[in-house]
Parts: structure tokens; C-alpha cells; sequence
């Protein structure tokens, strides 16, 4: 053993293996190796137990507490609350801990409940009893108790416990049927294949006798990529080597289908199974308004600083003089008088940032997260974004985004099952130049029985047929379909009319096209049984071949190959893959003619692909089997070695014609692009197909128009030119236009010439590699200053890495545009997770595109309302949410600072204490939240119908500097006018009837009432949408207020040892000049702003602004108390109504409108959230002049 031990240690780290340590051994049901074979060293793993909650009982409050202060306003406010705890504040500790506390503890119960529920799904996920084989029995334990190299068994509807690989099944052929929907969504069968040498093995008996080891890679979280091979040992000769594969590996979370049971063994265990790997979260995604407010949130602690600074030097300046400082009735100690200059400074300045902390609102985070939260619930409540057919509606992945839905500046979206159905209809095929359709159309009838018709010349000859029944041949043999079981499958002949009935099932759905629409010219694709492919040739025949090998598919050779031997013992090679990756495979054929049908169907839009073959010797086929073996048993670099032996043999080829497939349109893929061009936002289409394909489907969906001047920038024109002449050919091209044209900010030219961009992967390829001085950035630098100046891009055979590549170039370039990306497929999850914002299609290619996006629509049309609407919507309340907040602290605080001038600067507060605690979370925290929730200041319909109203908030227009500095000199000015109003107009007039006069407390009430209804106004004035809930919580906020300070100064409270309040604010009321001035102060506070709304809206409105009054003017026209006779009458006709632009009803309407839209009368409900209306004809119909007026009844 140790001389093993030895030999095994030089081989790999003296014999140039050191990389093994990359790599697992796993001893199949723990039996060791035969002696002399391989060392045994028994290894580590863990146990099966899934862990997917953050906390523990016991670290829970410690870990979620420091979580919660790694934010930087909750830090804030715990040193503020420490301070006062420290040393002598003005202000009482509660007044900082209250809300600090009510902040921690909600989000701590929000995270302990969601962790709570994670762990009950982790105890039933470990404690799910599992069947396991020991000395030849079988066993049931629990699922946490699985060991690496256990032989387990699973049956038929049972999730396998770990990842398995897979030794045996009840099936004679040793296949099994497995769905991963829980793991990427995909509910079609995938079919999976046991080990070679031990699919035999049926009993439990048999499986335990199994001697074998496992070596394979170290866990990693790719789901589609497994390299391993297995050592059989069969009594005393050499083991028996097995390459193993994914096909071989069963995972985690898949679930078994039309299959018995299966054996297998553990090699990856708990959380170091795919699945668990999977579950680490994605890069955290920040949103544009969240970094504005955090800069913000700099700015005023600045002012802060600022103020407690210029405060501290002040009280200095102050009691310089000796009177001042030691005034006769307060006389100082000796103590006291003998403390260090510097360290009562340094106490003085604590105790000036403890007064002003509450200029920063900590509470403005509860209230944004608690807005996104909620507000995530309008998009999945949205009936119009709902897909019946699919049964699907939106989801919300993340709501941490909700407001960047309404910045996209770029959008990139995939083709093929995002624009596209990704429903693939056999539309022909094209053999030697003689083109067949499966079903022909002639004088509008549809002939079905129609087995093919040659639309070009006469039918071929004798020679033409044998290449005509092979082309048909390799389309039913060339693919990775499974036939659905039935009962008719396993019978011995299949009839011609069964066969015609096969459901058929394949990752792909061109392969599935291709297999069908050949079915209809005569060749049906029966089964794959006991490694035989069965086809039903033409005269009801079966043919037999032997799958000898299978060359898979790959995005980057972007073909697929079979090897199979026929009952002649013939052997072939079948190949289908793109034009591009077959056309310079091929020696023989007639090219030009199928390469001519090709392009024709590409600029038609279809998809197309080529078939070649060619025949094998024995002596070659001998040759590639090495080849293959080599490569498949490789644990290092396996797939680059496959990929080296496929380029070998797939070539010297024969072509044999080529077919087309439909990819149709999705419905309103063209409206929506269409609108979101106007919006503003640039739209690239980013697709792997050929550019002739992905051309028309471009002219189709309007990205490109008739008018558009296409530009090149391929492989062919480089090969033309070098890329550095073709690049700058191109850019003077389109310099020299643009410098001479206005352009709007969509890129759009005003002009009727727009420009559109082609470029193609490997174009991409050159661009983005850095040249031999090192320097690459000039050609990006030209490629950028290109695109921008095209109105539409389209990124052809692009690789999915690619895909990224382009997102993040656009994303980093020195504009920083906020980008999005859609796709439906796991080709585009890597461009999805790169840009500003994810959107999944749930579409037939999986969910994965969905699981690893921040939303997911059901269709490609739903991108229009979720970016036009309720992207609009989100970003328009949260800007306004946080400049409030900001606004609503400095009227606040500001008082407080003017205050200290006038009270010897000796940190008095200008409030009471539950006034200071309860300002930000009771009396003015509720209407910001609703009108963060509810607020549309432009109607739904509007913002669909003008989708140019999106560019009024592009490039965070309402979180900008000047915005930013108008709110806060809003609040300072609203601050002056508070103070300084009270006191001088109680100057001289500060007495009550009875003669009293007005104390301190008396004047912070005063200021403190006027600024809660001020700014509950302000916020009243800039709220265009009103329900009863707004009604409710504004004024139900001010009554609040009212009743709670009546109720707080008009009792003795017990708990309280001493009450300053008491009697102030009933007595502060019964004064008429409080009263004067409360509302003399509120209309002066309100003005500046009212009449700046008046005057830019006046003299420079906003398309927005221009849309409002448009709306009210047609509202206005019909008022409530307007006849429905007239409305009625036909000869009812407004003049005034000139628009042609929808309006919403008045927001104070009533429930019940009439509703005229496109001259159909409807009835509908006036929507409380905003989501959307639902309408139903009447019988009648009615014209009025100004289409969707709603009229209250």
C-alpha cells in the first residue's frame, strides 16, 4: 500500500500530473481498489444536508445587527444615539434610539422571517427519506445522511437526493427519462444514458457486486458541463476505462420520468451539488437613484458638519466676554473652570451634531424599501401584461430596480424566441438545386397529400433519387430526438398512419420542425431502440442503422454530427450545421446552387441550415473511434480535445442540399420597438443566426426602415480591407451626415436618411482584442463613436460571451447609459446578468433566461408598458419620495440652527421631544409613502400613446444638481419664513387675552405646527392623482397631528417626571393671533413654489406639462352635470377638442364612467392603483369628437 502510495504521488506531481489535484476519486459503494491497482486514500466530503439560510438561532441578532450597521445612515445614527448616551446632549437618547430601533427591528423581522422559512424548507428538503443499497439490501435513511459513493435508488416521480451518476435502469436499452423544470424550468423530457458496462445490472444484488472507481472534476456550479471517467474492474485483468459526460449525470432537483427506477451513485453531496451551487446570489445591481441619494446623503452630512462646526466657533465668539460666559446667576465650578479648552469644544461640537442629526432622514431607507416592495406588486397585478395562452404574467425577481426601469437608454434584445415565436414551422428543403414543400398550395386549396413537389424543373433522375432519399435520410437520423412512449412504440412495425402520430421531444424545436416536415415528404423518424435509429421510409418500410457515435452540437461549431452503420454495413457521416460552418467543410456538391437558395431564404427570413455527408472505411471509422476515445477520457481540457478531434473528422464532406424553417414574428414585436425608438432608447438586436436571416427579421419588427442605409462591418469586408480602413470608412461616413443633420436625442435623423449597423461576431472578435502595441482602445473608442450615430445595430452569429462583451462596452463607455437586456434563452443569461437591468422572456428555450434576470415578461410586446408605464411611474415617484424627504428635514432642522442664534448658542432645542421623534415617523411619513405608491401625473393610456413623454425624466432628470439644490433652497427659504415669520409677528403681540406671554415651547410649537402642514400641502399640491386612500392619509395625517398634541399638553401623563408641554399647544390655539399666523405663514410658504410652477409652466412647459393641460382641457369640456342624452346624440360634436391623444378621467370622477374609446361605448371602473381598466362593448355605437373621453355619471 505504501509503495502504491508513493508511485501514485510521483506520477502526478513528477510525471507533469500536478493538476489532479483538480479532480475527485470516489470508490463506487466504499470498496476499495483491487491491491496493486491504485492506492486507496479515503477523502472527505460532506454530508448530504442543504443549508440555504443565512442565521442560526444563535447568531442571529449578532450577525443580523451587523449587517444592518454596515449602513452607513444606521452607523450614523447609532454613534448619534451613543453620543447622547455619553455626554450632555440637548436632546434625550430617545429621540435618536426610537427610530433607529423601530428601523432595526422591522427589517430584523423581516429578514427572521424570511430566514424562518428558508430553514422549514431545508428540514423537509434533508429529512426526505431516500433508498440507498447496503450489503446487497435495500435501505431507507434520511436524505442529510448520504455519503458519497452510496449506490442509491430512485423510482419513477422521484427528485434524485444528490447528484448521481448513473450506473443502471429498469429500461432494457439503459436509459432513463429525466424533466430539471426546478432546476432550469425546461418541462420537456431529457433523455440521460447508464454507463456501458454496468447498464445491465438490475437487482440489488448485481449493483452491490459493481467494483469501481469514479474519477471526476471538482464540484462546479455549471449545470450543462460534467468531465469524469469510470474504472471498471472485472476480476483480475485491467480495469475497463469509460469517458463520463453530462449525459451521464443526473442532478439534484431533476426529477425521474417514465422510467421504474434507476441506480446510481453519490459523487457530489449537500452543498456541493449543482443545484447548491447555484443558489449563491448575483452581483448586487445598484440603482441610479440609490447612488444619487447617497451622494446626497453626503452633501447633507457635510451641512451638518458645517453647521455644528460654524455653531461651535460661534459659542466661543459668544462667551468670550466674561459676563456672557459666567453670567452672575449661573456661576461655574472649579471643576468646571479647570476642564481642557479643547475637549469642551470637541464636547460642544458632539452635542450641536446630536441637535442638527435629524437632517439626515434615516428613515427615508424604510420608506424607499418599503415603497419598492410594495410598489413591485403593480407589475405583477397587471391583468394587460398577463399571457393567456402561455398562462404566464410578469415577475419581479428583484424591486431593488423598480426606478431604473424608467433611465434605459440602450435596450439589447435577442432574436430568436424574443422578437420571434421560437415556434418553427418547415417551410422547404432544397436538394441538389430541385426544391421540395411539404404541403402546396394551388388556386388557394391546400393539398395534403402532396408527399413533395419540385418547384423548379422536372423531378430529378435516378441518381438525383438516391441523393434525394439520402438527404432524407440524414434529416431523420441526424438530430438528439426522442419519440413520446406510447403504446403503439413498442410494437415491432409501425403503420404509416402511426407513424404520422409521433409526438416527438428534443431541447431544440428546429430539430423537431426538420423531423416533422421530412415526415410529410415521406420519411418518418420512428424510435431510438437498443442503440438502433428506426426510420419509415417511403414504401412503409423500416430501416435499421447503428448509432455508432454522436458528434453534439455546440454553439461555437455551430453544427452537429452522427456516425451510423446501416444494414448494409455502410458507414456514414451525417452533418447539418449552418452555412458558414459547412460550406468550407465540403469537396463535392453543388454548391452554388443550394448557396444561392440558402441566401434567398435568408433575406426571406427563414432559417436555414445545410446537410453534407460522407462515407466512412472501416479502417477510418476505426480512426475516428481512437480519436474520439482519446479526447472523451481526458479529464483535463476535455472539451478542447473534442472540439480538435470533431474539426478531424468532420470534414472532406458531400453536400447533399439544405432546409428552411419559419421563425414567425411575435405579435406587436414591431409596435413596440417602434415605440421605444421614440422613447428615446436605442434598440440593438444581438443574435447568433446569419445576417441575411437576422436582416429581414430587422425589416420586419421596423428597426430597420426602408429608408435606412445599411453599413457593414464583417468578416467579408475586413477580408476586403484592413479593419482599420473599414472602421474609419465608416465612421467618415457617418460623421460627415451627422455633423451636417440635427439629430433629436433618439438618434433618429430629422432627415429621411438613418443609418443602421451590421456587424458580426468575429468583426467583434478583432475589435475587441488589443493590437500588438497594446493598445486596443482606439478601435473601440471609433466602433462606439459609430454606433451612436446609428439609429438601429444589429450584432450577428454572436457567441453568448459576446453578447456581454457588447452590453458591457456600451454600459462603460464615458456616457454611462443605463442599459437593459431581454432574452429568453441560457445563451443570453451572461448579457442579462451584465447589464444595468435584466428581463427574462418566459419563453420555449427554458426558464433559465427568467430565473437569472431581475424580471421576466411573458412576451416581448409586455417591454413596452413595463418600461413606458409603469417604469415611468416608479421613476417619478421615487425622485419625488427622495427630494421630499431631503426638503421636508432641512424645514426641519433649519429653524433649529436659526434658533441657536438667539438663545446664547447654548444647544437649547427649539422642540419638544416627541416632536422630534415623531416627526418623521408618524406625522409626515404616510402621504409620502402613498403618494410614492399611487401617484400618476400623467394618465396610463397617455404614456402608452406618446411614448416620447419618456424622455422628460431620461438621464435621471429629476435627481439632477439643479433640482437637488432647488428642493433644498425651497426648504431653507420655507425655514426662514417659519421662524422668522413667528417671531416677528410676535414681537410686540406675544400675549394672550388674558395678558399671559408666549414662552419658548409656545414659539417651537408654532414654527413646528406651521412646517407639518406646509409641507403635508407641498406635498398636497404636487399630487395630480387623487383616490380616497390619499384623501384619507393626508388629511387623516394632519388630524393626527392635531389630536395627538392636544392629547400630549392637555393631560398630566404618570410616566413622565417632568412635562413641558403641558397646556402649551390648547393655549398656543386659543390665541388669535396664533392663528393669523399659522395661516399667513403657510399661504407665504406655499407661494414661491405655486408661482415657479405657474411661470415654467406658462413659459417653458415640459411635453409633460403640455400633456397635462391638453388632458384637463378635455376633461373640462364635459362636466359631471353634462347630459347622457347629449353625450349620446350623435349631433353632440366639442370644438374645443382637438387632440387626438386619449385622456383619463378627472381623479375626484366618480366610479361609474362612460367611456368612449374609438367610437365604442364602454363602461368601466375607475381604478384606485392605476393598473388597468376593463372594458366591455355595448351594442350601440356613437362618435365624439376626441377619442377615450371618460365622462362621470
Amino acid at each position: 500500500m505504501d509503495c502504491s502510495l508513493i508511485r501514485t504521488l510521483i506520477n502526478r506531481y513528477c510525471a507533469g500530473e500536478e493538476n489532479w489535484v483538480d479532480s475527485r476519486t470516489i470508490y463506487v459503494g466504499h470498496r476499495e481498489p483491487p491491491p496493486g491497482t491504485e492506492a486507496y486514500i479515503p477523502q472527505r466530503y460532506p454530508d448530504n444536508r442543504i443549508v440555504s439560510s443565512k442565521y442560526t438561532f444563535w447568531n442571529f441578532i449578532p450577525k443580523n445587527l451587523f449587517e444592518q450597521f454596515r449602513r452607513i445612515a444606521n452607523f450614523y445614527f447609532l454613534i448619534i444615539f451613543l453620543v447622547q448616551l455619553i455626554i450632555d446632549t440637548p436632546t434625550s437618547p430617545v429621540t435618536s434610539g426610537l427610530p433607529l430601533f423601530f428601523v432595526i427591528t422591522v427589517t430584523a423581522i423581516k429578514q427572521g422571517y424570511e430566514d424562518w422559512l428558508r430553514h422549514k424548507a431545508d428540514n423537509a428538503m434533508n429529512q426526505c427519506p431516500v433508498h440507498f443499497i447496503q450489503h446487497g439490501k435495500l435501505v431507507r435513511k434520511q436524505s442529510r445522511k448520504l455519503r458519497v459513493g452510496d449506490i442509491v435508488m430512485v423510482k419513477e416521480n422521484e427528485t434524485f437526493p444528490c447528484d448521481l451518476i448513473f450506473l443502471s435502469s429498469s429500461r432494457g436499452d439503459g436509459t432513463c427519462h429525466i424533466t430539471t423544470a426546478s432546476l432550469d424550468g425546461e418541462s420537456s423530457h431529457k433523455t440521460h444514458y447508464a454507463v456501458q458496462d454496468t447498464k445491465g445490472f438490475h437487482t440489488e444484488e448485481d449493483v452491490d457486486r459493481l467494483h469501481a472507481t469514479i474519477e471526476c472534476e471538482q464540484p462546479q456550479p455549471d449545470l450543462y458541463k460534467f468531465v469524469g471517467r469510470i474504472n471498471v474492474y472485472n476480476d483480475l485483468n485491467d480495469p475497463v476505462v469509460r469517458p463520463l459526460g453530462s449525459e451521464n449525470l443526473l442532478l439534484r432537483g431533476a426529477t425521474l420520468k417514465n422510467t421504474e427506477k434507476i441506480f446510481g451513485v453519490a459523487i457530489y453531496t449537500g452543498m456541493e451539488t449543482k443545484m447548491a451551487l447555484n443558489y449563491q446570489s448575483k452581483s448586487q445591481k445598484r440603482s441610479a437613484v440609490e447612488k444619487s441619494m447617497n451622494v446626497f446623503l453626503v452633501v447633507y452630512l457635510c451641512i451638518l458638519i458645517s453647521k455644528a462646526l460654524i455653531n461651535t466657533v460661534l459659542k466661543y465668539v459668544w462667551q468670550s466676554e466674561p459676563f456672557r460666559d459666567e453670567p452672575w446667576y449661573n456661576q461655574k465650578t472649579d471643576s468646571e473652570r479647570q476642564r481642557n479648552l479643547f475637549l469642551k469644544a470637541f464636547t460642544d461640537f458632539l452635542a450641536f451634531m446630536v441637535l442638527f442629526n435629524y437632517i439626515i432622514p434615516v428613515s427615508m431607507y424604510v420608506t424607499v424599501e418599503m415603497q419598492k416592495f410594495f410598489g413591485s406588486y403593480f407589475i405583477t397585478w397587471d391583468e394587460e401584461m398577463f399571457d393567456e395562452e402561455t398562462g404566464e404574467g410578469p415577475l419581479v425577481n428583484t424591486s431593488d430596480l423598480n426606478e431604473e426601469l424608467g433611465q434605459v437608454e440602450y435596450i439589447f434584445t435577442d432574436k430568436t424566441g424574443t422578437l420571434t415565436e421560437n415556434n418553427m414551422e418547415f417551410k422547404e428543403c432544397c436538394i441538389e438545386g430541385h426544391v421540395y414543400v411539404p404541403h402546396v398550395i394551388c388556386n388557394g386549396q391546400v393539398l395534403p397529400d402532396s408527399s413533395g413537389i419540385d418547384m423548379i424543373d422536372s423531378s430529378p433522375g435516378v441518381s438525383g433519387k438516391d441523393r434525394e432519399e439520402l438527404f432524407f435520410r440524414a434529416l431523420c437520423l441526424c438530430h438528439t430526438i426522442q419519440v413520446k412512449d406510447d403504446d403503439n412504440v413498442d410494437g415491432t412495425r409501425k403503420s404509416p398512419d402511426s407513424g404520422k402520430s409521433c409526438v416527438y421531444i428534443s431541447s431544440s424545436p428546429d430539430e423537431v420542425a426538420l423531423v416533422e416536415g421530412i415526415q410529410r415528404l415521406g420519411f418518418t423518424y420512428l424510435r431510438l431502440k437498443d442503440n438502433y435509429m428506426e426510420i419509415l421510409n417511403r414504401d412503409n418500410d423500416i430501416e435499421r442503422f447503428e448509432l455508432l457515435e454522436i458528434l453534439s452540437f455546440d454553439s461555437v461549431r455551430r453544427r452537429m454530427s452522427v456516425i451510423v452503420k446501416s444494414a448494409t454495413g455502410e458507414i456514414y457521416l451525417f452533418c447539418k450545421g449552418a452555412d458558414s460552418s459547412i460550406f468550407p467543410r465540403v469537396i463535392e456538391g453543388k454548391v452554388d446552387q443550394i448557396q444561392s437558395r440558402v441566401e434567398h431564404n435568408a433575406v426571406e427570413g427563414l432559417r436555414t441550415l445545410c446537410v453534407a455527408y460522407k462515407r466512412l472505411i472501416q479502417e477510418e471509422y476505426e480512426g475516428v473511434c481512437k480519436l474520439l476515445q482519446a479526447a472523451k477520457l481526458a479529464l483535463q481540457d476535455r472539451e478542447k480535445k473534442l472540439a480538435e478531434a470533431y474539426e478531424q473528422i468532420e470534414k472532406n464532406l458531400i453536400l447533399l442540399g439544405a432546409t428552411a424553417v419559419e421563425d414567425r414574428l411575435q405579435e406587436k414585436a414591431a409596435d413596440t420597438i417602434e415605440a421605444l425608438q421614440k422613447a428615446g432608447i436605442k434598440v440593438w438586436v444581438l443574435t447568433g443566426d446569419k445576417m441575411e436571416t437576422a436582416a429581414a427579421t430587422c425589416y420586419a419588427c421596423k428597426l430597420f426602415r426602408s429608408n435606412t442605409q445599411l453599413l457593414e462591418l464583417t468578416t467579408k469586408k475586413i477580408e476586403e480591407q484592413s479593419l482599420h480602413d473599414v472602421l474609419f470608412e465608416l465612421s467618415k461616413t457617418v460623421l460627415r451626415h451627422c455633423g451636417s443633420l440635427p439629430r433629436d436625442s433618439s438618434g433618429l435623423s430629422t432627415d429621411m436618411q438613418d443609418y443602421g449597423l451590421i456587424i458580426d461576431g468575429a468583426s467583434l472578435s478583432l475589435i475587441m482584442k488589443p493590437r500588438e502595441d497594446g493598445s486596443s482602445g482606439n478601435y473601440r473608442e471609433l466602433f462606439l463613436e459609430i454606433c451612436r450615430n446609428c439609429s438601429a445595430v444589429l450584432c450577428c452569429r454572436m457567441a453568448p460571451l459576446q453578447k456581454a462583451q457588447i452590453v458591457k462596452l456600451i454600459k462603460l463607455s464615458k456616457e454611462h447609459p443605463i442599459t437593459l437586456a431581454v432574452g429568453d434563452g441560457a445563451n443570453d443569461v451572461s448579457m442579462i446578468l451584465e447589464a444595468h437591468v435584466g428581463i427574462g422572456v418566459i419563453g420555449k428555450e427554458g426558464r433559465q433566461a427568467a430565473r437569472n434576470s431581475d424580471y421576466a415578461i411573458p412576451k416581448f410586446k409586455h417591454l413596452k408598458k413595463m418600461l413606458l408605464v409603469h417604469g415611468h411611474f416608479y421613476y417619478i415617484r421615487i425622485s419625488e419620495l427622495v427630494q421630499y424627504f431631503f426638503y421636508k428635514n432641512v424645514c426641519f432642522i433649519f429653524p433649529q440652527f436659526l434658533y441657536q442664534f438667539f438663545c446664547g448658542f447654548s444647544q437649547q432645542t427649539l422642540y419638544d421631544t416627541a416632536y422630534l421623534t415623531l416627526y418623521n415617523i408618524s406625522f409626515t411619513s404616510l402621504p409620502i409613502l402613498l403618494y410614492s405608491l399611487m401617484e400618476q401625473h400623467v394618465s396610463i393610456d397617455m404614456l402608452k400613446k406618446d411614448p416620447t413623454l419618456y424622455r422628460d425624466i431620461a438621464k435621471n432628470a429629476l435627481l439632477r444638481w439643479r433640482v437637488f439644490i432647488y428642493w433644498t433652497f425651497l426648504g431653507v427659504f420655507d425655514a426662514l419664513v417659519f421662524f422668522f415669520g413667528a417671531y416677528f409677528i410676535f414681537e410686540n403681540t406675544t400675549v394672550t387675552s388674558n395678558g399671559q406671554v408666549f414662552g419658548n415651547w409656545t414659539f417651537g410649537t408654532l414654527v413646528f405646527t406651521v412646517m407639518v402642514f406646509t409641507v403635508t400641502l407641498k406635498l398636497a399640491l404636487d399630487t395630480h392623482y387623487w383616490t380616497w386612500i390619499n384623501h384619507f392619509v393626508i388629511w387623516g395625517s394632519l388630524l393626527f397631528y392635531i389630536v395627538f398634541s392636544l392629547l400630549w399638553g392637555g393631560i398630566i401623563w404618570p410616566f413622565l417626571s417632568y412635562q413641558r408641554m403641558y397646556y402649551v399647544f390648547i393655549q398656543m390655539l386659543s390665541s388669535g393671533p396664533a392663528w393669523l399666523a399659522i395661516i399667513l405663514l403657510i399661504t407665504v410658504s406655499l407661494l414661491p413654489d405655486v408661482l415657479k410652477k405657474v411661470l415654467c409652466r406658462q413659459l417653458w412647459p415640459t411635453a409633460t406639462e403640455r400633456t397635462q393641460t391638453t388632458s384637463r382641457q378635455c376633461q373640462d369640456h364635459v362636466s359631471e352635470f353634462t347630459p347622457l342624452a347629449s353625450l349620446q346624440s350623435p349631433g353632440y360634436r366639442s370644438n374645443e377638442l382637438t387632440s387626438p391623444l386619449a385622456t383619463r378621467s378627472s381623479p375626484r370622477s366618480k366610479k361609474v364612467m362612460l367611456t368612449f374609446w374609438n367610437s365604442k361605448e364602454c363602461s368601466v371602473l375607475s381604478p384606485i392603483f392605476g393598473i388597468s381598466n376593463n372594458h366591455w362593448s355595448s351594442g350601440s355605437r356613437h362618435y365624439l369628437h376626441g377619442c377615450n373621453l371618460e365622462t362621470p355619471v
